[in-house]
């Protein structure tokens, strides 16, 4: 169920992840996630949630302006 606009129906999708951090950004596409057919939004699983503070932990030790990590190939 959508926690934003309480609609029953989610399907799976692929996204997006971008994350902030100092003067940095962190890409990672390929995101497995859950998207509410109705509005639009995206959840992640907790075992996805998970797996993506590893990567922004990892991405973070870089210390790289930018970095884009593909979420299937970061496993």
């Amino acid at each position: 169920m959508c926690m934003f606009c309480k609609c029953d129906t989610v399907k799976q999708s692929i996204t997006t992840h971008v994350v902030n951090y100092k003067d940095c950004i962190i890409v990672i596409k390929n995101v497995p996630c859950e998207e509410c057919i109705q509005c639009g939004e995206k959840f992640y699983t907790d075992e996805v949630a998970e797996q993506l503070e590893k990567i922004v932990a990892a991405a973070k030790q870089l210390m790289q302006d930018i970095s884009i990590i593909d979420y299937t190939k970061a496993a």
